[in-house]
Parts: structure tokens; sequence; C-alpha cells
């Protein structure tokens, strides 16, 4: 079965028709006067409107002392704790953004593709309970991790919403389909009342990215091709796909192939369609262990030797985990670590 056929992608693909109108720009619309705040950065800091969210109930009982209204992703007013101090996320995104924000989690999902933390946080969530996989939480592990706040990711399963709400009613959708990473990073960072030092880390990711970006040398501005390699073939990623976008931020462009907009990939290429996924660089992430298998069979036959990527030996293996999601901050910074490493190595 192709990667595109798989539930994931099913329910995601049916969230991109639920909720393409609206956004995580949603989730950065908050009430006023909230109790507890320690980071008091506002929503219009975040470029949105502060309205349209009922005022926050400064009486209530939360972990913080109190607690707030924000709306989530889907545009629904959804009160929470001022300080929520146990955080249960569903998705790697919510997860990385929140140990970005310098929050530890009580409990997670596994990676995208696999049955463990992904790689590259696994060191900052170690002895934090695992409560399923990624957007398929068990229940009874939620409960046991008894969250104070849940971040959805961009679940659209409404029976299982319904079962989170009754763990807690603070369960927040924090994306839709069409959110570029840093809107719903700056929504979640306005969800566990962090909003202006999430602004930070965006402002230091953007610093960072044209800084890199600049010292490729003669590989500045190169065309880069970003691709999954499925059981049935590869996908390119299109322009405001995370790590497209990423690369894109060091100044990089795309192959004339690949200059689409949009945040999602292609369905899998044949053979004969091949060239489409070729480029000044190449960067190759599988996801599953079937599409490693069609990755190493497809490289010994002429359709891939003859990519010029591939004669001039400008291929790159990364994390599909990483380059392939939608990601977050630390994800961003893996992207322009793999980036510098290859392309600032070689001309």
């Amino acid at each position: 079965m192709s990667t595109a056929q798989s539930p994931l992608h099913l329910a995601r693909h049916r969230a991109v028709q639920a909720l393409a109108a609206t956004g995580a720009a949603a989730l950065l619309l908050t009430g006023c006067g909230s109790s507890g705040s320690s980071d008091k950065g506002s929503a219009d800091k975040g470029g949105a409107s502060a309205s349209g969210a009922p005022a926050a109930d400064a009486a209530g009982g939360g972990s913080g002392g109190g607690k707030r209204t924000v709306k989530d992703a889907t545009g629904k007013a959804v009160e929470i704790p001022a300080e929520p101090k146990r955080i249960v996320t569903l998705t790697q995104e919510d997860l990385d953004a929140v140990l970005a924000l310098g929050v530890k989690p009580v409990g997670i999902t596994n990676g995208q593709g696999l049955n463990e933390p992904p790689a590259y946080l696994k060191d900052k969530v170690q002895g934090v309970p695992v409560v399923g996989n990624l957007l398929q939480p068990v229940m009874d592990k939620v409960i046991a991790a008894k969250p104070d706040l849940i971040l959805a990711g961009d679940m659209q399963d409404e029976q299982m919403l319904k079962q989170l709400r009754e763990i807690t009613p603070a369960t927040l959708v924090t994306m839709a389909p069409t959110d570029e990473w840093k809107l719903s990073f700056r929504g979640i960072g306005n969800a566990v009342n962090k909003l202006d030092q999430a602004n930070k880390v965006i402002a230091d990711y953007d610093a960072k990215a044209a800084k890199a970006g600049g010292e490729l040398g003669a590989n500045k501005g190169a065309a880069v091709s970003i691709v999954r390699w499925n059981p049935t073939g590869p996908s390119w990623m299109e322009k405001k796909q995370f790590a497209s976008g990423v690369a894109l931020d060091m100044g990089l462009t795309r192959p004339k192939t690949q200059d689409k907009d949009g945040n999602a990939h292609t369905p899998a290429l044949s053979l004969e369609k091949i060239n489409e996924i070729d480029g000044d660089w190449l960067f190759l992430s599988t996801l599953t262990d079937d599409g490693k298998a069609a990755l190493k069979d497809v490289q010994s036959k002429p359709a891939y030797q003859e990519l010029g990527a591939v004669k001039n030996n400008h291929t790159v293996t990364v994390d599909g985990s990483v380059w392939s999601t939608r990601g977050g901050p630390l994800a961003a910074d893996v992207v322009i670590g793999d980036i510098g490493k290859a392309l600032g190595a070689k001309s």
C-alpha cells in the first residue's frame, strides 16, 4: 500500500476538505485579562486580532491559578488553564513546539510512520510516557497522564475529540492542513501562554536560516529537490511544505518542475517521470522500511543513475520524520544543519 493510502493520509485529506478555510490564526485569538500569566505576549503581537474570543475567567481553578479562553484552529472557543502544567501532545509538531518553548510534556505520541518518538527529539523526551501513535491516542494512557491541556494537532476525528474532551475540556486542535509551521507554532505558543517567547524563537530561526544560507559559497541559491521515497515511488514536496520553506528561507530555490505553491507533496511518481525529482541537489528521505527498500531498488536502475544530481554526487539522505512532516523550530534547526553540512562542504 502506498503512503498516500495510509489511514493517516486519508484522515489528513479529510481534514483538508473540512478546514482549508480556517487555520491556526484562530488559535492566536485570546480573551483579555488572563490570570497567572508569566509571559504576557498578546495575540496581536503574533499578527492576529485579539478580538473574537470570550473574556478569560480569572476566577477559575486551572493549573496556573486561573483560566484563559482561546480559539483553536477550527475557531472553537476553548477554556484552558492560564498556566498549564500537564500537557499531552498528539503530534510530533506539537511536541517539537512545546519543547522549543522549554516545556516538557507529560504524554507524547510516536513519530510519523514510527513506533517510537522521532529520533531528533528522543533525547529530550526520555522518560515521558508514550500515549499512542501519531493522532491515534490510547485513551487509558491519556487518562493516566492526567493532562490539563491536550494539543491535538490537526485531528478531525470528532468521536476521538469528544473522548479527549471528556478527559479534559482543554483539548485544542492546534493546526489546520493549510497552515505553515510558523503560524501553528505561534498558536501553540499562545496556548501555553508563551507567545512572546514563540515570537523570539521564530526571529532567531529567521536570522539563523538567512546566515546559514549566506554561507553556502558556490551553492548559494542552488535549486534543491526535496523528495520522499514511498513504496510505490518518489513524491516531491511543494514549496510551502515545511522543509521546502526552510530551504527557501535560506535563499535556496526549487527546480522548475517543483515550483508549485502548496504545503503537501505530489502523488508517487512512476519511473518514467523520475526526471521531475532532479535538481542541483537532491535530498531523499523515507518514512517506512518499504520505502527504504524501494529507494534502494531504484538506485541501481539507469533512470535514477541518469539524474544530474546523482551524476554529480549531489544526493543527500535525510531523516523523513524531519523532512517529510509539518515540522517545528527544532526540526527546522535539523534541516538547516543538514543543508549546511551538504552544500557548505562541497561545490
